[in-house]
């Protein structure tokens, strides 16, 4: 999705994107027992990582990769991401709410919607999760209400 601010076009980025797009690069390694994000300090472009990934390991279940926002995107709704809109249903993913450092911010679609909001979280998105993850496919899933969300959340609790 590309945004004007003045007289430039700047192309805006999301933090959960494809892995195999020319401009894709490596945001973050997931890591520890609930698979957390730990961000990279400087970008790496996916294409010079994807193949030390072993074969039978899907990528996004290790790597987080961001790409450029597109128009044609499921969770497009006019110039906003709905996918953000879903995961501000989860949990904040720190206790110290400090906002994680990333090299995306500047360009990401998720900040530029929502702000500090969507910078908590993030770390908990999985662009691949857990099939035993009832929640993550339902915040994935772009048909998904944030009242259907709610009605979950409220039912597990």
């Amino acid at each position: 999705m590309t945004t004007v601010g003045g007289d430039e076009s700047v192309q805006t980025w999301c933090p959960s994107g494809e892995a195999h797009t020319p401009e894709s690069v490596v945001l973050g390694v997931r890591s520890g027992a609930d698979g957390s994000v730990v961000y990279l300090a400087d970008p790496v472009p996916a294409a010079e990582v994807l193949g030390s990934v072993p074969a039978d390991i899907e990528p996004r279940r290790v790597l987080r990769f961001a790409s450029h926002c597109v128009s044609d995107c499921l969770h497009r709704r006019g110039t906003d991401c709905t996918l953000v809109e879903r995961v501000l249903t989860r949990p904040v993913a720190r206790e110290t709410g400090s906002v994680p450092r990333c090299h995306l911010r500047t360009q990401c679609q998720w900040w530029t919607q929502i702000g500090v909001d969507a910078c908590l979280r993030c770390p908990a998105v999985a662009t691949r999760h857990h099939a035993d993850d009832a929640l993550a496919e339902l915040v994935a899933d772009p048909a998904t209400t944030k009242e259907q969300l709610d009605a979950w959340i409220a039912a597990s609790s």
